[in-house]
Order: C-alpha cells, then structure tokens, then sequence
C-alpha cells in the first residue's frame, strides 16, 4: 500500500505541476477546480514543488471579492533545454528555457563523417552550452533530430547521411551525464506544432526537406509504428518504374517533390554543379522557365501526397513545412486548388507556424515534457525572439 501512496502522490504532483506549466499564473484554488484534488493536497504539493524550485509564487490576483488569492508561476528559467537539427547540408543548435522561451540558436556546416560526428556534436554542443546562464537544473536533456528513421535510441535507416548505427545518443550521454533523445526530423517537426501552434487531437506535419516525412499524431500521442517507419512518406512509391531511391526501389514520391530532388534536377538541366534554395527562389521569382515547371511538379505531387494522407489517416490538420512554402506563400493555396478528394473539406491544411525551428522546438517540448514527467505540454502561438 506505502507504494501504491507514493505513485499516487507522484502521479497528483505531476498533474499540478503540468496546470501551472501551461496554465500559470494560477492560484491554489484553480489549480484544485481544474485537477479535482482538495485544497490540502495542493498546499501540500505546491509546497513540495516550491521547496524543488519549480514553482513560486509571484502576488495576489486582481480580484474585488475578498480575500486575493496568490498566484502560482512554473520557474521556467531554472533549466535549459539543447535541441539539434542534424541536417544533411547544416547543423543548427538551438537552446531555450522550460517553456521553449529565451531562445539561442546557432548554425554549422555539416561538414561531419561518420568517423567524426560524434565529436562534432560533442563541440557544438559545448559551445551552446558555455553560452547560456547559470540556472539551478542546468541543461535538462538534449534531443537529435535525425533525417531519417530512428527506433529507440538508434539510427536505422538514414539515405542522405551514413550515421546509422552509430551510437550517438549513448556516447553524448556518457559525456554530458544528461539523457539524450534521438528522433525522426518530421517527427519532432509536428510536436513542436502542435505544442506551439496547433493544438489539435488529430495532425499530421508534412516535412519537405532532403527528404519527405509525415510526422503523425493521432489522440495526442505520437504514431511511431512498429520499428518507428511510420510516416516514412517519402518512400511511397508513386511511378513504379521511376527513379531509384537510396531506400531501394524506385519512383519514390521523395525523388519527385522533396527540395533535395527539385534543386537537384534545375542544376541538372542548367548544367550547374549545385544550386542553393535561395538561388532557386531568386529564379523562380524572376520567371525562369525551368523553376517555374519545378514548381508546377512539385504542387502536383503534394497534393496527391495530401490527398492519400486524408484518405489514410483523415486528420483534423496537416501542416505542411518546405522552404518553397516559406518563400512562395501562395504554393499552399495552389495545393489546396489541386486537392481532389472530397474529404479535404473536413482537413484544415495550413503552413508551418515555426518554419525553420519547428524541428527544434519539438525538441525542447520532448525534453521539457520527459524532465518536468508531464503527460501535456502547450506553450500556444508565440512570437520567438533570437
């Protein structure tokens, strides 16, 4: 019974913790209108949680009737969260407090093999780290976000980059003494909206990038699969006999529509040994005719991906994140013209709120969420300030 007592009082800490994380400032007495526990159970708690500073109070509320209650706030600048984006082409580190504010960000060329990733990030990750402030938790847990699939702990599967197999997380724990997540990039990318931006039971997060991934979450929870290939998008085969694929077949949907296949085959047909995302945009807003049919194929092709999304999966939004829906903003109304099935009226399909950061700040959310034990983590939408 002594047992069963304390994960009771653990599991009623952790819930009033989680209402003052994403509803503070709050008093005692919210706190025990939202949760249903009594009010000598929540002084009992908000002492404990005080006492371990992760909360405090901060003044009464502004009431005319009687007696004004003390507002209760989460000490959100007590620790820090380390997330990276382990691009094929860049590194970007990205740091931030217990609710994904006061943020840092920097970025490196990926110039890492597999002999010498480890290291890489190890330096990256001192330099974030002698860059932030003295706070009581220091660095809570840094999470990877990994271009391709991730079962547990491990790379199992990566076609633009040879890390797989590597023991990253396990050695960056050995060095760092904190826990180190490693999670698919589209995955992270979609918890980072829904925390931030888009709060909505049932999402999916298209990530166009190197490659094309769905990050998916049905009932709140992240969809993983058996072996964590769920929403390996990319891989759907649309041209049975088109190209090949680093998965090892051919005519996948990712060697069509995702940036890495655009910006390839305009250099291919220029005859150029490379061209950046911007050079791209730079064409296609001065007209260039190549860019212009790029652009044409890639709307095409994402909204037969959206389309066998709704018919799978019939979410309540997709967000869609690729630097051509950054910097060409009509592309998502074009997609949307182009959707054929009937169910997109029950689909909202909007851009990315967090562009560039979704993938890190889906980090923070993991690391808050795993550090503070809170089942729920909403921050809302937010203007972000480097």
């Amino acid at each position: 019974m002594v047992g069963s007592k304390e994960m009771i009082r653990d599991i009623n800490s952790h819930l009033v913790l989680e209402t003052v994380l994403n509803d503070g400032p709050i008093s005692r007495a919210s706190i025990s209108n939202k949760t249903g526990l009594t009010k000598a159970t929540i002084s009992a708690i908000v002492a404990d949680l005080i006492d371990r500073q992760l909360v405090r109070e901060i003044g009464s509320d502004d009431t005319s009737l009687g007696r004004k209650p003390i507002l209760l706030e989460f000490c959100k600048e007590n620790g820090h969260t380390l997330s990276i984006d382990l691009g094929v082409d860049t590194i970007t580190a990205f740091t931030s407090d217990l609710k994904g504010n006061d943020c840092g960000l920097k970025q490196y060329p990926n110039n890492y093999n597999r002999n010498n990733i480890i290291s890489g990030l190890i330096y990256i990750i001192n330099s974030s780290m002698d860059d932030l402030p003295d706070s009581p938790f220091g660095v809570t847990g840094i999470a990877i976000g990994i271009h391709g699939v991730t079962n547990g702990s491990e790379i199992t599967f990566a076609p633009y980059y040879n890390y797989t197999g590597l023991p990253i997380a396990e050695k960056l724990s050995e060095q760092f003494g904190i826990p180190v997540f490693l999670e698919n990039e589209a995955n992270l990318s979609v918890i980072g909206e829904k925390c931030f931006c888009y709060n909505m039971r049932d999402m999916i997060g298209l990530s166009v990038h190197s490659g094309i991934g769905a990050g998916i979450i049905i009932n709140n929870s992240l969809y993983r699969g058996f072996n964590g290939n769920a929403g390996e998008f990319g891989h759907t085969i649309i041209n049975v006999n088109g190209r090949k694929c680093p998965c090892g077949n051919h005519g996948c949907l990712e060697q069509y529509a995702s940036e890495r296949a655009i910006l390839n085959e305009y250099a291919t047909i220029n005859k150029l040994d490379k061209v950046t995302i911007d050079e791209f945009i730079a064409a296609y807003n001065a007209g260039d005719t190549v860019a212009v049919n790029l652009i044409d194929q890639f709307v095409i092709y994402i909204s037969v991906a959206i389309n066998n999304l709704l018919n799978s999966f019939n979410p309540d939004v997709i967000v869609i994140n690729s630097g051509f829906t950054i910097y060409i903003p009509d592309l998502i109304d074009r997609i949307r013209a182009q959707l054929k099935n009937r169910m997109n009226k029950y689909c909202t399909l909007v851009p990315s709120g967090l562009q560039d950061i979704s993938i890190l700040l889906g980090g923070a959310c993991l690391i808050i969420k795993d550090y503070l034990g809170v089942d729920h983590f909403y921050s809302g939408t937010r203007e972000f300030v480097f």
